[in-house]
């Protein structure tokens, strides 16, 4: 057999030999194919370029020879796990860095790293009391939810001053409540209801139109209450007693809008004072003394009305704790229902002072 100057056989003379012994049949009995020539080169069985009896698996133009070939290991796992992305994502260079806005909301970043939070996203700041809300979704919701409360607020305490002066200035008016003093209890009842109702029942106060009809008999009942028990004092101290509580809540509010101190951190305090104070009442009622029931009152208007900044606090958002935008009627509520205190506390102040 002659060859070329590369020294493989010439094609066509004779056939390869070859140097794995005969070929064997598969495992069905089928003969093996006959590997006489590749495909566009030399022969099967022509040495290769590193020694080995034909070409290397893999060479250009030429097919498998016949085995067994050499295996190479395979490197044994744990292999590297990454997140696969499950696009599509909105386009745009991510912000690095804490405190930048979007900082924490990368959806590629890989776990366990501060910016992966699972497949539910990043906390909300209505779920998470610990989570920073200097940041809003949007200001205009929150600012349209601002406006939407004071709205209602206006309205209720529009009626019940109304109440007050009706109960105050008219002597036919004040001989019928002293006359049926029983109205005050029922209206006391259905004031007490409403309030649960609006309080616990988270559904029910964020149901258009019922939470504003709940609202509404709570702020008829109250206002009954509130007249009914201004009747009994002089006309001078009710208007000395309304001047009082228009300047003090007008000055918390503009205060606690504009102050970077977090009111809302101090409200467990502010409800274990509430509870001393009730404690209280239960003593004044026993020893009917003046100067006592003065105190008292006095530790009654300081306690609403910081209550009245906390409540204030909550609508910004921008605090520890902060109200849904949804819950329009609860912060209406809360604020109506402090407002009413400081003014019934410096009522009794004003006239246990003049008597």
């Amino acid at each position: 057999m002659s060859s070329d100057k590369t020294g493989y056989p010439i094609m066509g003379e004779n056939k390869p030999q070859n140097v794995y012994g005969p070929p064997q049949p598969d495992a069905f009995g089928m003969p093996p194919p006959n590997y006489t020539q590749a495909p566009g080169g030399p022969p099967y069985g022509a040495p290769g370029p590193y020694g080995q009896p034909g070409y290397p698996q893999g060479a250009p133009g030429f097919g498998p020879g016949p085995g067994p070939y050499p295996q190479m290991p395979y490197p044994q796992g744990p292999y590297p796990q990454g997140p696969y992305p499950q696009g599509p994502y909105p386009q745009g260079p991510y912000q690095q860095g804490p405190g930048q806005p979007g900082f924490g909301m990368d959806p590629n970043a890989p776990l366990g790293s501060p910016g992966y939070h699972g497949g539910d996203g990043p906390p909300s700041y209505y779920d998470n009391e610990e989570f920073a809300n200097s940041g809003w979704e949007d200001k205009s919701i929150r600012q349209a939810f601002i406006r939407k409360v004071f709205m209602v607020l206006t309205v209720q305490l529009m009626v019940t001053f109304s109440f007050v002066a009706v109960f105050t200035f008219s002597n036919d008016v004040k001989l019928f409540v002293r006359q049926n003093r029983w109205t005050y209890y029922v209206s006391y009842v259905v004031f007490f209801v409403s309030l649960i109702a609006l309080s616990c029942c988270g559904e029910f106060r964020r149901k258009h139109p019922w939470n504003l009809v709940a609202l509404s008999i709570l702020t008829l009942s109250l206002s009954y209450m509130v007249g009914m028990i201004a009747s009994f004092y002089n006309t001078d101290s009710v208007i000395i007693a309304v001047g009082i509580t228009s300047v003090v809540c007008f000055s918390v509010v503009i205060f606690s809008l504009q102050s970077k101190y977090d009111f809302t951190s101090c409200r467990g305090v502010l409800f274990v004072c509430l509870i001393v104070l009730i404690l209280f009442s239960f003593l004044c009622m026993v020893i009917r003394h003046k100067i006592l029931h003065i105190v008292y009152a006095s530790l009654g208007a300081l306690l609403f009305t910081c209550f009245l900044a906390v409540d204030t606090q909550l609508l910004l958002g921008n605090k520890k704790l902060a109200l849904s935008p949804e819950e329009y009627i609860f912060a209406a509520l809360n604020l109506y229902t402090d407002i009413i205190n400081i003014f019934m506390y410096i009522l009794a102040i004003v006239g246990r002072s003049r008597e």
